[in-house]
């Protein structure tokens, strides 16, 4: 058997290319079941994000032409154009791929925490649909342990590498606990959802979504129990926000500074963060003038963002040790599993030696035989009984002049060249 990662990713397939090959939550079952049997594996599992397609598979073939002949047909898709933008990794490298994967190295955002649950699901999934055996089980469980230890030991994914994750790191600087603090978010777009979802990872349940029309507030509104308002709405609103954060399409600034000083005196000049993410700015830049009011723009969190990347750059030089460290790991305990059926064999054929050689004492014995002489014989016959094969291996051996089979008879039974006599 031969361990297989074969698939496509954001490295090496356009986006038109990834969805035709992703496959949906109520497809996979199916999948798994088709791919074993049509395209001749052993034990497979298939993850599927919008990144990547990739099948980790122990399997007889040589080549990979049959997975992809059947992944083409799966998807009703050229099997040639799957092979261009397609990768494959087979032994230590299939391992090494997955457990870097696992750990956020092969990742768009480099360092990510969301692909290993994903992987855990797809993992989760083969089980239960019975498709993953012995070495793909190990094999995960390997990764996992792996993909812990480099988020334990290296600082891969201590630091924010995108707009929304970085605001809401700067305004943990700035408030101590952000579980007290109210949030005005403005604007209702994918860059603000992700602000929200990190605000209230951060433990804040007050927010306020402003937006330009009140159905899409009150969508992303509903999704964070926050309350939803519209544009026009937002002086009343600032009184009471000790974090502001804007992400709009408009043209023109939203938020001027004769509204944020009028609510600075209402709040009595406790500080408000702002972060203007927004191109053109959200927030007049005059705003910044203000006493207590500590606004960063798109620009200063890409200096944040850039410094994390680098950061993140030297953490998985790190971590890329520990993924070699462990793919060699698992190898070996593979390795040493293939020792397993001639262990037993050997175990097998000297218990049925010490059977034989038993039985016989124990006749001797009820023949009213000398106990001393028995138990003599018992040890002399078992010896002679179980070093016989050997010897004549190893007599035949170094007639023909084997010394490298003589020399690992010797390693093997960890034997001295020099027997010393008493």
């Amino acid at each position: 058997m031969a361990l297989l990662a074969l698939g496509i990713n954001h490295k090496t397939a356009s986006v038109s290319v990834r969805e035709k090959v992703a496959f949906a939550p109520e497809q996979m079952a199916d999948a798994l079941a088709q791919a074993c049997e049509l395209a001749h594996l052993k034990e497979v599992a298939i993850l599927s994000t919008c990144n990547r397609t990739e099948l980790y598979c122990s399997t007889e073939l040589e080549g990979t032409r049959a997975l992809l002949e059947w992944l083409g047909r799966y998807h009703n898709l050229d099997p040639d154009e799957l092979q261009r933008c397609s990768y494959a990794h087979w032994g230590q490298d299939a391992a090494q791929h997955m457990m870097r994967v696992a750990s956020g190295l092969d990742s768009l955002v480099l360092g990510e925490p969301q692909i290993l649950g994903q992987l855990k699901s797809s993992y989760a999934v083969s089980q239960s649909s019975g498709v993953v055996g012995a070495e793909l089980d190990r094999l995960f469980q390997q990764t996992f342990a792996v993909a812990k230890k480099v988020r334990t030991d290296t600082a891969i994914g201590e630091n924010p590498v995108s707009v929304a994750y970085a605001s809401v790191s700067l305004a943990q600087h700035i408030f101590a606990d952000l579980s007290q603090s109210k949030a005005l978010l403005i604007g209702a777009g994918e860059t603000i959802e992700l602000v929200a979802r990190h605000l209230s990872e951060a433990g804040v349940k007050q927010m306020t979504v402003a937006n330009r029309t009140l159905v899409r507030a009150e969508t992303l509104a509903q999704e964070f129990n926050a309350r939803a308002i519209l544009l026009g709405d937002i002086p009343e609103a600032l009184e009471d926000a000790d974090i502001v954060i804007a992400s709009t399409a408009s043209q023109l600034p939203i938020l001027g500074k004769g509204a944020v000083e009028s609510a600075l005196k209402k709040r009595k000049h406790r500080p408000v963060f702002m972060v203007d993410i927004a191109v053109p700015r959200d927030i007049e830049q005059e705003v910044a003038d203000l006493d207590d009011v500590y606004l960063y723009t798109v620009d200063d969190l890409k200096e944040v963002i850039e410094e994390n990347v680098r950061s993140r750059e030297s953490a998985a030089r790190e971590a890329e040790i520990l993924v070699e460290a462990g793919a060699s790991e698992f190898m070996r305990q593979m390795r040493s599993l293939g020792a397993v059926e001639t262990v037993m064999s050997l175990r097998q054929q000297a218990e049925q030696l010490r059977d034989v050689e038993l039985e016989k004492a124990l006749r001797q014995l009820s023949n009213g035989k000398d106990t001393q002489e028995v138990l003599n014989n018992l040890a002399r016959g078992l010896t002679n009984k179980l070093i016989h094969s050997p010897t004549v291996q190893l007599r035949k051996a170094s007639a023909e002049g084997r010394d490298d089979y003589l020399e690992m008879a010797q390693d093997l039974f960890q034997l001295s060249h020099n027997v010393k006599e008493d």
